[in-house]
């Protein structure tokens, strides 16, 4: 917060409400919270002291007039200066016995609120302490009938242990202290001058009482005691403008007391802690902010173990929703791994992740009688778990069945077009199907639906492979039967083509005897001529060899 803001708004001193933007930074807040709230009569420097506690110069609003400028309880969470990983909250309350207000009832209800949020109370008045100044917080003694303890107490338990165990530490500072710190001649430190006001009177009597019941309840109802005194800072000229002093233009001796007031609280202030010793975060500062209001409204006296519970049943709640908040987170980071190759690596991640759960749960929850919220939180983690188990296989399905289908693209054409719906097609087919098994088994990260999206292709693609074979033996079978006529067919032909080649070969003999035939007949009727003529030729020789 870069500036205070107001936390319990006192409207017209007669009701008291929550500011919606405050309780929603402190929801905002994870971290233990070490609260420190001051409580005073008005214009006593209480604004100043928490300033200087914001380690600011301004913030918390100091006024210079007689009228009280803080109203009901202003709030400033800043990180803490000692404490890494803590916030200090500042709780600065309106000035008690503000005349303005006229009807003063709240004052207690603001100093009991003073007393129930912080871990670290500081009462701040001016001059001493003296009966004034313990008549000036009367309050601390209505403690008892404004907070309880317990929601059932035994009448014979005396609760004021109790009260000092849960009850923040108490600080008493005392501002524009100009005496010496001496008692009897001897020099005293300020936590003896604190504890030697707070001295009870020997006797009895009315004043008696009265003189003692505002230490009694000091001294019975906080743990520990602290004093801080304080010189004037300034002139009354100067305090005017205070917000605007350098450290310098203050009193020496007041700025070293300032700081070693800061230095306590920022080196010895306690943690926010309940019943228990469980340590408070701001967000369940807010809470219990929330419950004591509205049990104040109600017109009921706050208790403190109530208000436990109900706090616990908040921050359970709230741990629950944590949890079920981190494992969804880690889950859905994990599922960018998603598909898992086997079931154990699933439950492996979802141990891990579960685990983490657990541990943000068991961060924030508290008093969870039975474990009722953490076996809520189990059934809830296993209803989780089942949703993502059920994501983790549709992932493996639609991997699994758009990897199905790229690899059988060719299959599912080459049956679409008709490919394999020819003699030999079956074989084909399932070597084509084979491949396919193959290239898809090969394929890594598949996930736990690899096995029955497979098995779902083989039985979807069973019919049309059944028809392929029978397609395969009809067609063959037929293939066979026009196989076996052509080769008839092929048979005849080559008988009749035999019978021609013969039937030639006959006409050929023939033509080629009648040829010879006639070849000898003319070789014949041409040596019968030659011996006609040599006979001729003889007879006539011999005839003129005659006539000669």
């Amino acid at each position: 917060m870069d500036s205070p803001m107001c936390l319990i708004e006192n409207r017209n001193g007669q009701e008291l409400i929550i500011n919606q933007e405050a309780e929603r930074i402190l929801s905002g807040i994870s971290q233990p919270v070490v609260v420190v709230a001051i409580v005073g009569k008005y214009r006593t420097g209480k604004s100043y002291l928490m300033n200087k506690l914001a380690r600011s110069q301004t913030g918390f609003p100091l006024g210079s007039t007689i009228q009280s400028k803080t109203k009901g309880i202003w709030m400033w969470c800043v990180p803490h200066p000692c404490k890494p990983g803590h916030t200090l909250v500042l709780l600065d309350t309106e000035g008690l016995g503000d005349v303005e207000k006229g009807d003063s009832k709240n004052d207690a209800w603001i100093f009991c609120l003073a007393v129930l949020l912080s871990s670290n109370f500081v009462i701040n008045s001016i001059g001493t302490i003296d009966q004034q100044a313990m008549e000036q917080i009367h309050y601390v003694t209505e403690l008892t009938k404004r907070i309880k303890i317990k929601s059932n107490p035994n009448e014979k338990e005396d609760e004021s242990g109790e009260f000092k165990r849960i009850f923040p530490t108490f600080t008493w500072c005392v501002r524009d202290f100009s005496l010496d710190l001496e008692l009897d001649g001897k020099e005293v430190t300020e936590d003896e001058y604190l504890m030697n006001s707070l001295k009870l009177k020997q006797g009895v009597g009315n004043k008696i009482n009265d003189y003692n019941l505002p230490r009694e309840c000091i001294l019975h109802y906080f743990h520990s005691h602290k004093c801080f005194v304080f010189e004037r800072p300034a002139s009354s000229k100067k305090l005017r403008n205070l917000e605007q002093l350098e450290e310098k233009e203050l009193e020496e001796d007041f700025v070293e007391q300032t700081k070693k007031f800061c230095n306590y609280m920022f080196k010895h202030g306690n943690v926010k802690t309940l019943s228990g010793g469980l340590i408070v975060t701001g967000r369940m500062l807010g809470n219990l902010t929330t419950t004591y209001i509205n049990t104040i409204q109600s017109g009921s006296v706050p208790c403190m173990e109530n208000a436990v519970l109900a706090l616990s049943m908040i921050e359970n709640t709230g741990a629950v929703q944590d949890a079920l908040a981190k494992y969804g987170a880690d889950m859905n980071q994990q599922a960018q791994r998603f598909p898992t190759e086997t079931l154990e690596e699933f439950l492996h991640i979802h141990r891990e992740c579960e685990k983490e759960a657990i541990k943000v749960f068991l961060g924030r929850s508290f008093n969870d009688e039975d474990q009722n919220y953490q076996k809520e939180l189990k059934n809830l983690l296993d209803q989780r778990m089942k949703t993502f188990s059920e994501q983790n296989e549709k992932v493996s399905a639609d991997l699994c069945q758009s990897l199905i289908l790229e690899l059988s693209a060719n299959l599912e054409n080459g049956i679409s077009q008709g490919y394999y719906s020819k003699p030999g097609g079956h074989k084909m087919f399932l070597a084509e199907k084979l491949n396919v098994i193959e290239s898809y088994n090969t394929r890594p990260k598949k996930g736990l639906k690899s096995f029955e999206v497979l098995q779902n292709f083989r039985r979807n693609i069973k019919a049309t492979e059944d028809s392929i074979e029978r397609t395969d033996a009809t067609m063959t079978m037929q293939a066979k039967e026009i196989a076996e006529r052509k080769k008839q067919a092929e048979r005849a032909e080559r008988e009749r083509q035999i019978l021609e080649q013969n039937k030639r070969h006959q006409q050929e003999m023939m033509e080629r005897q009648r040829k010879i035939q006639e070849q000898h007949e003319k070789m014949l009727k041409d040596k019968i001529e030659q011996d006609i003529l040599r006979m001729k030729q003889e007879h006539q020789r011999v005839v003129q060899q005659q006539l000669e």
